[in-house]
């Protein structure tokens, strides 16, 4: 038996970045910071931050596109999958990306220039639809009240 389960929480680096396929299919990338607080040895608090590729197909795309901004606060659930191509100096690299299959806004709140109010019938329509489509997700919670 095999698990690939990725469950982040963290805040959007940028935009989503939306391409359309030759197929009518939407794929939107988007970077997510993650950042663990620790005291050293010296009694001092350091912060380090990992950022994640994310990537949401289709309707999730779509969604994505229309309500994550910059800096928004997103519990994004997927699976870790590489790829490798060619770089510029012609050395073969690897890039680990998140496919998303679920994604909530942990910071919708009135008044948040970060994430645009969500029409409940929108968010609804989208939990209903088979995966991978499925996961945009709003989410009560707030930054303090994790959803697990």
């Amino acid at each position: 038996m095999a698990v690939n389960k990725v469950i982040l929480i963290g805040n959007a680096g940028k935009d989503p970045e939306i391409r359309h396929l030759d197929s009518n299919v939407s794929v939107a990338t988007f970077s997510l910071a993650t950042s663990e607080v620790y005291t050293n040895k010296a009694g001092e608090k350091v912060t380090q931050t990992e950022w994640h590729n994310i990537v949401c197909w289709r309707n999730l795309a779509t969604l994505a596109e229309k309500f994550i901004r910059k800096g928004s606060q997103l519990y994004v659930e997927g699976r870790i999958r590489s790829r490798t191509y060619d770089a510029n100096d012609g050395t073969k690299k690897t890039a680990y990306e998140i496919y998303a299959d679920e994604v909530r806004l942990l910071d919708r709140k009135p008044g948040n220039s970060a994430a645009p109010e969500v029409p409940a019938q929108e968010v609804k329509a989208s939990v209903n639809e088979p995966k991978p489509e499925s996961g945009f997700q709003e989410s009560d919670n707030g930054p303090d009240d994790l959803p697990f």
